[in-house]
């Protein structure tokens, strides 16, 4: 649970704060009055981030205190403040805040704050650590050349990295990861997709919570999941043939979505059995794909060269530079690419809209959009420039807003979706036209996605 600390001299705004930082799951570690004491408090109670005000009684205000903080304790300050001219945003940039709320605020401003700024501070941090790193705990090319696959890339470089794919769901996959990965936005998006696509989905684990955001699937049979315990593989072959035992039935164009994460390795043999059984029947005509998701960190490249063996698109990451990402349709790719994350950030920050665009496709909310974006490409995008777009759709009439619980959704119009639709499909054709490529236009927006 992150700690936060709230900085204020007014006792409403830091009791306002408290109730809703406690609400959304926050830990308030502690509250100061001026910046004397946030300073004190900051090197006593060490939180994850400060929200900082800037004018407050005494010496010493909300900046100096925040470049106190910063060069010493190296802990994130988000300003929160009334004041927005330029003279106190110039001031405010000089000490390099993770982020500026004018007031009054809203929830969903102040948890996109924190947690852009908890993850600015993680990203950091990395990269400090991957400076001051000698030895990195990775093999060397010339056994990762010995792995087979037609597909296969290993990326060991300190430089953020995206690797790009086509739908997952056109064959089956090895994903390959240490414990430094990042899998569990990778695990959501694939599940999500399945779902979309309708047929049979299967999850099956060792340790995850991703099944809490899929209750209602789970419960209309649409996804299935199996907890895999320690030394009990032998419980997923059965289930495995009672998901595909119809497929095969003249007539049925149902097809099995899987998603397998072995983050347990102790029983390998097993794996490669379960391995070697969805190969079978796949090529008995089951249709059956997905991911096949193995933790490396404790198996040699001899039984990472057995596991392989059948399987043609392998990807391996290695740690936390490393990203995956699944082709929009909007983005075409060629089968397999490797491109710096750099890359990614100008793409998505200079084609915001149809990035947009593409994630309309249910109710959803502005922090929702902003967070996804993060998740999917590893880019913070600033919240005004999301809600500039929103709120164009919405003054045209292609969304309409309704409220769940606190939460203000946007949902596309049937005016909306048919504009949607129709504006993603330009963006396509204008991509291929600078391109040079023609391709044939998707006949659904949820084929695939990036």
């Amino acid at each position: 649970m992150s700690k936060i600390l709230i900085v204020d001299d007014e006792a409403i705004i830091t009791m306002q704060l408290e109730e809703r930082l406690s609400a959304m799951g926050y830990d308030v570690a502690g509250m100061a009055a001026s910046g004397e004491e946030s300073i004190e408090k900051a090197r006593r109670l060490g939180p994850d981030v400060i929200l900082m005000d800037i004018v407050m009684p005494g010496k010493m205000n909300g900046i100096d205190a925040a470049k106190i903080i910063t060069t010493e304790l190296h802990i994130p300050v988000v300003f929160i403040t009334a004041y927005a001219d330029d003279a106190i945003i110039a001031k405010a940039k000089s000490v390099r805040p993770y982020g500026y709320i004018v007031k009054p605020f809203n929830e969903l401003e102040i948890k996109a704050a924190i947690e852009v700024a908890l993850f600015r501070r993680s990203a950091e941090q990395e990269e400090e650590r991957s400076i001051k790193s000698i030895h990195r705990t990775i093999p060397s090319s010339s056994d990762s050349d010995q792995i087979d696959g037609d597909d296969l890339t290993y990326l060991d470089q300190p430089e953020i990295k995206t690797v790009l794919l086509e739908d997952i769901f056109t064959d089956i996959m090895l994903f390959l990861y240490t414990d430094q990965a990042e899998k569990d936005p990778i695990f959501k998006f694939a599940l999500e997709e399945g779902i979309k696509k309708g047929g049979r989905n299967l999850f099956a684990y060792s340790h995850s919570t991703l099944q809490k955001y899929f209750p209602k699937e789970i419960q209309s049979h649409k996804l299935y999941i199996h907890r895999i315990k320690t030394n009990e593989l032998y419980t997923l072959p059965p289930v495995l043939e009672k998901c595909t035992d119809s497929l095969l039935y003249e007539g049925s164009k149902e097809s099995l979505h899987i998603l397998i994460d072995f983050s347990e390795t102790e029983d390998f043999d097993d794996i490669i059995a379960i391995k070697n059984l969805l190969l079978d029947k796949k090529k008995s005509g089951t249709l059956i794909s997905g991911m096949i998701a193995l933790n490396i960190g404790k198996i040699d490249h001899t039984l990472i060269k057995i596991l392989a063996e059948g399987i043609s698109r392998i990807i391996v990451s290695t740690g936390k530079e490393t990203t995956l990402s699944f082709a929009h349709h909007t983005y075409p790719v060629d089968s397999l690419s490797v491109v710096p994350q750099s890359t990614i950030d100008d793409v998505v920050k200079k084609l915001l809209e149809p990035v947009v665009l593409s994630l309309l496709d249910k109710p959803v909310s502005g922090f929702d959009i902003v967070h996804e974006i993060h998740n999917r490409y590893q880019v913070l995008i600033p919240q005004a420039r999301v809600y500039t777009l929103l709120h164009d759709l919405l003054e045209n009439g292609h969304l309409e807003i309704r409220i769940s619980g606190k939460s203000k959704l946007y949902c596309p119009t049937q005016k909306g979706k048919i504009h949607i639709s129709q504006k993603l499909n330009d963006f396509k054709k204008v991509f291929e036209h600078i391109l040079g490529e023609e391709r044939e236009l998707p006949t659904n927006n949820t084929d695939s996605r990036m």
